[in-house]
């Protein structure tokens, strides 16, 4: 009677942890930081898979590794409840709404065709310099509280605009990690305590095997193999590497990796980055827009599946090969005084994104200018949630096209 039953409670139990995520990927408006909120309310207080302190370290862990940190917790979250099954469920059930209503947007735009011109789909682009100038000044305020943080953020965003391209941007992220290493205080290392999280060292092991051989062999792949598949699933997969600081710092790696091969017009992604402030769930699900949009194949759903699982499977290696080594880490000096740095190094990277290509390609009359101070000046101070700022910008947009500055 038992072998009868084994195979069932699994299945359930992997079913019951998708739909949980999936009721939160329907529902999550706000950003990271709300994820959050939403995952300790509805992990912790309400259904107690976790206590305090192990969604606390498990938060740390997931802000310590590249990668977006609210989809990174909840594949912490669903690797301990259900394993690499769990795990898998829990990102299918916190992503698929938000991919699914991109690439579906991705395809509203090919429809349309000509969209270039259409006013809303300026004042998305013009809603994306407010929610890029609104990260920037969230994570300045956190990441470069001093003078020696805000030189290694200026001296990134100077490098990055001297030297556009996806090398650049790795080079300021490692010089941000010696930065950090030679120059910066040391940082206080928090008391260790039990993640309460549990995972063996062989499969962490093996999981930051995997991580090492993708990032260094896809490359390598695509430049042996002509196909172009292999240089999507190439690009997407670094980007999902090194998105250090939350998922608006995607946006420089992104650009750099499909507007400058002329894989994804300029427009649409700037048009793409605006629609996804309006969704619940996590910023990366833009990836899928991107697939769905690109001017060479694959494109339609399945370049938004090649897309989105090649940027998630840096974070679902990285979440599994670091949980049993956390505790180690977490006490070693030059690894955090590093990460500071790294950290810093990041919000250069968005402040120079911020210029180019979101402003220069955004902003072009008095009235743009103007409607994106309004939307800044809503996001920030009066605290207007995301998905209303994108719709009244977009008005704002269509309308400002019959005004004598627009």
């Amino acid at each position: 009677m038992t072998s009868s039953h084994s195979p069932v409670h699994p299945v359930r139990h992997w079913l019951g942890i998708l739909a949980v995520f999936l009721r939160l990927g329907l529902t999550s408006f706000g950003g990271p930081v709300a994820h959050l909120g939403y995952f300790r309310e509805a992990f912790v207080t309400r259904r107690g898979w976790l206590d305090e302190r192990g969604f606390a370290d498990l938060v740390a862990l997931s802000q310590f590794l590249p990668g977006p940190a609210s989809s990174q917790v909840g594949l912490g979250i669903g690797f301990a409840r259900g394993g690499i099954p769990g795990a898998i469920a829990a990102w299918l059930g916190f992503t698929l709404p938000s991919a699914v209503a991109l690439a579906a947007f991705g395809y509203g735009l090919a429809a349309l065709g000509g969209a270039e011109a259409q006013p809303w789909l300026h004042g998305l682009k013009v809603v994306a310099v407010a929610v890029v100038a609104q990260a920037v000044w969230g994570m300045a305020r956190r990441l470069t509280p001093d003078v020696p943080r805000v030189s290694v953020a200026v001296a990134a965003a100077i490098g990055v605009l001297m030297w556009p391209s996806s090398l650049g941007q790795v080079v300021v992220i490692i010089l941000g990690a010696l930065a950090g290493r030679l120059v910066l205080p040391q940082p206080d290392v928090p008391r260790a305590s039990p993640i309460g999280l549990r995972a063996g060292r062989t499969t962490g092991a093996a999981a930051l095997l995997t991580f090492a051989v993708l990032l260094l062999g896809l490359p390598l792949a695509a430049e042996a193999i002509p196909a172009q598949t292999l240089r999507v699933a190439d690009a997407f997969y670094r980007a999902g590497s090194l998105v250090f600081g939350g998922g608006h710092v995607v946006l420089p790696l992104l650009q750099s990796a499909v507007v400058t091969p002329g894989w994804v017009t300029q427009e649409h992604f700037l048009a793409g980055y605006g629609a996804a402030q309006a969704i619940p769930g996590p910023l990366v699900s833009f990836a899928a827009f991107l697939g769905t949009v690109m001017t060479v194949p694959p494109q339609g759903w399945l370049g938004a599946a090649l897309c989105l699982v090649a940027i998630y499977v840096p974070s679902f290696l990285l979440i599994i090969g670091m949980l049993p080594f956390w505790e180690v880490l977490r006490r070693i000096h030059t690894v955090q005084s590093a990460l500071l740095g790294v950290n810093a190094a990041v919000v250069g990277l968005l402040l120079a994104a911020l210029y180019d290509p979101v402003w220069r390609s955004a902003i072009r009359s008095p009235m743009d200018f103007a409607l994106a101070l309004a939307a800044f000046t809503l996001l920030v101070f009066w605290r207007v949630p995301p998905w209303l700022v994108v719709l009244l910008t977009a008005a704002g947009g269509t309308v400002s096209a019959f005004l004598p500055l627009g």
